[in-house]
């Protein structure tokens, strides 16, 4: 099976890696969560991404996508591959 990463966006200011890996851990086995920060300040940018199998992917986006977290509702979809800079 193949592994696809997850875009969590909307996320509360304080939500950290942790957090972000036990919320989609229930829907199958979290490869890698990351909360994509700010090189400056080193604080949360609001999003991440959530690498999981396929199948436990796509349950979790349906689980997820529109339901609140921390008071504000996610937006929770199959990241789009950016092309690579050069």
């Amino acid at each position: 099976m193949a592994v696809v990463s997850v875009f969590v966006g909307n996320l509360p200011w304080s939500t950290n890696d942790e957090d972000l890996a036990e919320l989609f851990s229930q829907y199958g086995e979290v490869k890698r969560a990351k909360i994509v920060t700010d090189r400056e300040t080193n604080r949360s940018r609001g999003f991440g991404f959530v690498d999981m199998e396929e199948a436990d992917a796509m349950k979790a986006i349906e689980a997820w996508h529109e339901q609140e977290f921390g008071g504000r509702a996610l937006t929770v979809n199959l990241a789009q591959s950016r092309p690579a800079r050069g």
